[in-house]
């Protein structure tokens, strides 16, 4: 049964930016009925900067950021009141909405056919000769991007540090950082998708890497900076399940082939001359566990965390980081780090608890280990050979009377050491750590 929207067309009304006040703002409306504003507050002292790339990368930001109100209720039919697409703009946008928002439509019960179809309206756009100079680093306080800022120190690589907050506050183990911390405040319309709710409307997950990421290059065109970092290893090309040939994927916008999209989008269509992309992409998971306690864990190993539960969730205080010790982050989390840490240690993290023998979690660790065929988790999470690897390693440390699930756990052959692909101008920035 194909959805029916109650609406014909979803319309990306407008975008702004006033440098009076450093906010953009992007319109999104339903028929012109049914509106939306997100407001993005950037904390920056801004002089002079390259308009037409600013104006590109806004643009960009405006595509992908209507993925948070389109899911509402989705239409096939999309109106463009401002921004104008090419034909690679047009097929951008089509993977975005389709691969991005696969999780969104296989919990709604979607098809592809349901989805929007954009066309192109004009022949070429372009991207700006911009020039840059300078390095800005997201942060979340999680053990990747700590790990990266902790890498760029020791190499004395000079890097600004971002971080994108849904309210007044952010994660105080960022102030220890030796870079200068700037601050985007993104002020979604809660109200709005509130009331889209009690009218029927549908929620899901959207793929808000790329919204951060677009973010970052508005940041860094006001500030003039050539490259944005972010911090995603070898991850997410596991689907959880297809609709007909279209993987299901939780991590989508965290992909190898997602960065290069956004990097052939940002070089054609914002400045050839910008750089994004992650450092830490030809690293697994397992692997940028195991540098983190390496090169990270004594600094950071008691105030980092990347449960998003207890953290991210909107509006919520996260100056002081936690664990809920509930949820498949955190399952996945003492999975990775159980061979690399000392069991006692780590236990501290979760409230002296072995999670391997929490009652609430045997379901959550069969769908990450891939037993019983249980789903795999709809969360930023390891690959199933590769959190094997993670308990044997674990078992072969400690012994198996140290860690115990009650299940048993198939080998694996997965190579956490080996290299992943990554972006070659990467290794102009951070030299290979083995």
């Amino acid at each position: 049964m194909i959805y029916q929207s109650p609406y014909e067309a979803f319309v990306f009304e407008d975008y702004s930016f006033d440098p009076e006040t450093n906010i953009a703002c992007f319109k999104y409306s339903f028929d012109s009925k049914r509106y939306f504003t997100e407001k993005v507050n950037f904390h920056t002292s801004v002089q002079e900067y390259d308009k037409k790339a600013l104006e590109n990368a806004l643009q960009l930001a405006f595509l992908v950021t209507g993925t948070s109100y389109y899911k509402a209720f989705p239409t096939r039919k999309v109106v463009f009141k401002k921004g104008i697409l090419d034909d690679g703009q047009a097929d951008f946008a089509r993977k975005v909405y389709t691969h991005g928002l696969s999780q969104f439509m296989f919990e709604n019960s979607l098809s592809i056919d349901d989805m929007p179809k954009f066309t192109s309206r004009v022949t070429s756009n372009s991207a700006t000769d911009y020039q840059g100079r300078g390095i800005i680093a997201l942060q979340s306080g999680g053990k990747d991007s700590l790990l990266l800022a902790t890498l760029l120190e020791e190499q004395s690589v000079p890097y600004t540090s971002l971080y994108i907050s849904s309210g007044e506050v952010y994660p105080l183990v960022l102030d220890t950082l030796s870079s200068d911390l700037q601050i985007i405040t993104r002020s979604i319309d809660r109200s709005a998708l509130a009331q889209s709710q009690k009218d029927g409307g549908l929620n899901g997950h959207v793929p808000v890497t790329y919204i951060v990421l677009s973010y970052a290059l508005i940041m860094a065109v006001l500030q003039n900076k050539k490259t944005v970092l972010s911090s995603i290893g070898a991850e997410g090309g596991e689907a959880h399940e297809h609709i007909v040939d279209l993987p299901v994927n939780h991590q989508w916008s965290k992909t190898w082939e997602a960065e290069q999209l956004l990097a052939k989008y940002v070089a054609r269509y914002v400045s050839p001359s910008l750089q994004v992309g992650s450092p830490l992409r030809g690293f697994s998971e397992l692997r940028i566990a195991e540098l983190f306690v390496a090169h990270s864990w004594e600094r950071f190993g008691q105030s980092f965390s990347s449960c998003n539960r207890a953290n991210y969730l909107q509006g919520q205080d996260n100056q002081t980081l936690k664990w809920c010790g509930l949820c498949p982050k955190c399952a996945n989390s003492y999975l990775l780090f159980a061979a690399f840490v000392e069991p006692t240690e780590l236990k501290t993290l979760f409230n002296g608890k072995d999670l391997f023998q929490k009652p609430e979690l045997v379901d959550t660790f069969k769908g990450l280990l891939g037993i019983d065929n249980v789903m795999k988790p709809f969360e930023c999470v390891g690959e199933v050979a590769e959190l094997r690897t993670a308990f044997r390693l674990a078992q072969n440390k400690y012994g198996d009377h140290t860690y115990k699930l009650p299940f048993e756990v198939p080998s694996s052959s997965f190579d956490y050491i080996l290299q992943r692909k990554k972006a070659e101008w990467v290794s102009s920035i951070l030299a290979p750590v083995y």
